[in-house]
């Protein structure tokens, strides 16, 4: 808005673009370049083909896809259960309560993910809270860290919801559930699904409090991409990297759909 003439708003305009090229679209657009290639030892891929995704689609790597859309499924709900029960309860409690119920949910986001996973790690290392080498311990930390989230999205829109309607529910008879699951849950509808879909896409790419817990027999596919790159198999991590983003925007085209639907009632 600071630019008046055409030109000038052209020149911020042409910036903006190779800046957003530069930094986004170029890293993805290379990986799912490499994912294509069959070989790369020039200046461009050689060989380009479907043949690399036939291992990303079978045995172990599609394993570890199943483990990721799992965790992120069962993680993203326990956190939208969770964050939205604590939001609705924040928003009926004194603002000090409110205040340091804010900052307790967004410790995690605060602090390195490698530090929640080995915090989860040495905590739950013993009976009787013993989740050590189980996939429970790799939902608990993905959830722990997309709970944020979840909260900060429906903290926001409670605070929109006008407090006449639970008055005027109230005033006719209904009771605490019935003004909860019939009054305030359906007009949260939009945000649940924005939180719900801001926890998956999270969850899918988590890898930082991960490889501090996971099991051998319960690995994500951020996971199997680390490995990958870490032994210098570029090529074969890009495949799983384009799978898993492939993936990722199906689940996320999926649950925009539902909040759509529920934002239309």
């Amino acid at each position: 808005m600071l630019f008046w003439t055409r030109r000038s708003r052209a020149a911020v305009w042409a910036l903006f673009g190779v800046v957003v090229a530069i930094v986004f679209v170029a890293p993805i657009a290379t990986v799912v370049l490499a994912a294509f290639s069959g070989s790369w030892n020039g200046p461009l891929p050689t060989d380009l083909g479907l043949a690399r995704f036939g291992d990303a689609l079978s045995g172990d790597d599609l394993a570890s896809l199943s483990v990721s859309l799992q965790t992120a499924v069962i993680a993203g709900a326990l956190a939208l259960i969770v964050g939205t029960w604590a939001a609705l309860a924040a928003r009926s409690a004194p603002s000090w309560l409110g205040r340091v119920t804010d900052a307790a949910f967004h410790i995690p986001i605060a602090v390195p993910s490698v530090a929640i996973g080995l915090g989860l790690l040495i905590s739950f290392n013993s009976r009787p809270l013993l989740l050590g080498g189980t996939k429970w311990i790799v939902i608990v930390a993905h959830m722990v860290l997309v709970l944020a989230f979840a909260f900060s999205s429906v903290s926001a829109a409670a605070e929109r919801l006008d407090p006449a309607l639970r008055q005027a529910a109230e005033s006719l008879g209904a009771g605490p559930a019935r003004v909860l699951f019939g009054v305030e849950l359906p007009l949260l509808l939009p945000a649940l699904g924005a939180a719900a879909g801001l926890a998956i896409a999270l969850s899918m790419g988590e890898l930082g409090a991960t490889i501090m817990v996971y099991p051998p027999t319960w690995k994500t596919l951020p996971v199997s991409i680390f490995g990958l790159s870490d032994r210098g198999q570029a090529l074969s991590a890009a495949v799983l990297t384009t799978t898993l983003l492939a993936v990722t925007l199906v689940v996320l085209a999926a649950v925009s759909r539902v909040r759509t639907r529920a934002s239309l009632r």
